[in-house]
């Protein structure tokens, strides 16, 4: 049952953070921080079917790590769902195309590593 949470927590995180960044790429960058430009911009956003999905995602998120939380250790569970690191990052080269530096793919790699460690 802990490594389905960790799995939704993952995946959930994953799709969400990706949905985010789309929605906010074609929006645009934010210039204008006066009150009412802020509210317009929040109004827009809640319009946004991909900022409303990702929201979604974090919620579920949110709840299937209190789960977690709730049935494994915390020592477990923080490492475990780091996995999302992993996965992002190849979402962020392969689907958004960024560039993903040597020092990040290491990083990448050692996460992968230690979530492998708690699997045994």
């Amino acid at each position: 049952m802990s490594w389905l949470l960790v799995a939704v927590i993952v995946a959930a995180t994953t799709l969400g953070d990706y949905l985010q960044t789309v929605s906010m790429k074609r929006h645009g960058e934010i210039r204008d921080f006066r009150p009412g430009a802020l509210g317009r911009l929040a109004a827009t956003l809640a319009r946004n079917w991909m900022i409303l999905t990702a929201i979604a995602l974090m919620a579920v998120s949110f709840f299937a790590f209190i789960t977690l939380l709730s049935i494994a250790d915390l020592s477990f569970a923080v490492p475990a769902t780091a996995f999302s690191f992993v996965t992002e990052t190849m979402v962020s080269r392969w689907l958004l195309n960024e560039r993903v530096n040597w020092k990040r793919w290491t990083g990448v790699g050692l996460v992968a590593c230690g979530v492998a460690l708690l699997a045994l």
